[in-house]
């Protein structure tokens, strides 16, 4: 069925149209010459409803063969894709939900959202021939555990916001703004031997020695001295004080395992990463395993983008443009494609511009062109995507001064 990619399909095609859902799946079988084989069904999510579709598309499939046509809604099509795939070969087409929504309109549906209207404009686009071939993912495994650090890192935010509030409720002013002296690191040997001793002193202040004691790491005898200096000064306890030193020592224990689970996961990332094209981005200054991985998840396999303007626009930071007759007007970015991609191609700017002396000087002429820092930040990130899309096809390591030679050729 891969010849009829892109060409309208004859009237004795079987369509399967499918609207995934959580629970169930709502499913049409329609041909173009005797329109619906048999009445919409909605199966099960799980093996039975699979078997039960596998099972009407080869009674009704014709010499053909089907071509079923599915929307990718997130988690929820991949494993009907993948086992659909296997059993009808180069059969099945995905297709995005805003393509699906336009369909609708074409129909006249656009405000009328349903399972049956979803199938319907399913089996439109597929008639036309419209849709994506099943492809191997070089990058989906990695882009697993990308989008899972990233989820880990999040709630590690959260939870040490939260041990910041526990501290500081029990022992007031300890763990407080620059202003009250030293910022308290909880990663730091000393802000983890802080949070052992307010767990096991229940607020009270500690002596230097217990600090040191508890510390997981080395802990000079000043820096013990100045934090168990600064307890003394701070408040008493609350009355409550052992229960929340309790509550305490369990978000510890939250926190700790959170921490576990992203070293675990930047180690299989890292392994991820070297299978991949991705490795080469790791030549670049700045741009380590975990900056390379969460930009090159998103943007391999590169061949899909012919060009580094269809990679930036990718990355949703393409700025939005609006023409109508002789109204041409250019504004902020357009923000239309996936943040986790978007924060990549950010991060790898803001690693180039720390550590290249190439971007370092780019970075500097847009500053004293009167460029805010985020607006500077942009601007470089669109060279970086130049820079590394150039890099993702040609597999070459990265050098400085080729790059400042190629970029005084191009002005």
């Amino acid at each position: 069925m891969s010849e009829l990619l892109e060409q309208v399909l004859p009237g004795s095609v079987l369509v399967v149209a499918i609207d995934p859902g959580k629970v169930q799946h709502r499913v049409w079988f329609s041909t173009g010459d005797g329109g619906l084989l048999a009445g919409p069904m909605s199966v099960p999510s799980l093996r039975p409803g699979l078997d039960e579709v596998t099972a009407t598309i080869r009674r009704l499939a014709g010499p053909d063969g089907p071509v079923v046509a599915i929307e990718a809604t997130g988690a929820l099509h991949g494993s009907w894709v993948r086992a659909l795939e296997e059993r009808f070969p180069s059969s099945v087409r995905v297709f995005a939900p805003s393509e699906t929504a336009a369909a609708r309109a074409q129909l006249g549906s656009r405000r009328f959202k349903s399972d049956d209207r979803d199938c319907a404009a399913l089996t439109y686009l597929a008639r036309q021939g419209q849709g994506r071939p099943v492809a191997d993912d070089p990058a989906g495994a990695m882009r697993a555990a990308v989008r899972y650090r990233r989820g880990l890192v999040a709630e590690c935010k959260v939870a040490q916001q939260r041990l910041h509030d526990q501290l500081n409720a029990l022992c007031s002013g300890l763990s407080a703004p620059a202003g009250h002296g030293r910022v308290l690191e909880l990663e730091d040997s000393s802000g983890q031997a802080v949070l052992a001793c307010a767990v096991a002193f229940a607020g009270r202040p500690p002596a230097p020695r217990s600090l040191q004691a508890r510390a997981p790491g080395r802990l000079f005898a000043s820096n013990a001295r100045y934090w168990a200096g600064r307890w003394k000064a701070c408040l008493p306890p609350p009355p409550d004080a052992t229960v929340r030193a309790e509550r305490l020592g369990r978000s510890v224990a939250r926190w700790q395992a959170i921490q576990a689970d992203i070293l675990a996961v930047e180690a299989d990332i890292a392994v991820l990463l070297a299978a991949t094209a991705g490795q080469v981005l790791t030549t670049l200054p700045g741009v380590g395993v975990i900056r390379a991985a969460s930009f090159a998840a998103f943007s391999l396999p590169i061949e899909r983008f012919p060009s580094a303007g269809h990679l930036y626009s990718a990355a949703a930071l393409a700025p939005a443009r609006y023409q109508s007759a002789t109204i041409h007007r250019t504004g902020r970015i357009s923000r239309t494609g996936l943040a986790e991609h978007r924060d990549a191609l950010m991060g790898i700017a803001w690693g180039l511009s720390q550590n290249s002396a190439a971007f370092r000087a780019r970075d500097a002429e847009l500053r004293a062109r009167g460029f805010r820092p985020i607006q500077a930040r942009v601007a470089l990130a669109r060279n970086a995507c130049r820079l590394c899309w150039r890099l993702l096809h040609t597999q070459q390591p990265y050098d400085d001064r080729r790059y400042a030679r190629a970029r005084r050729r191009g002005r």
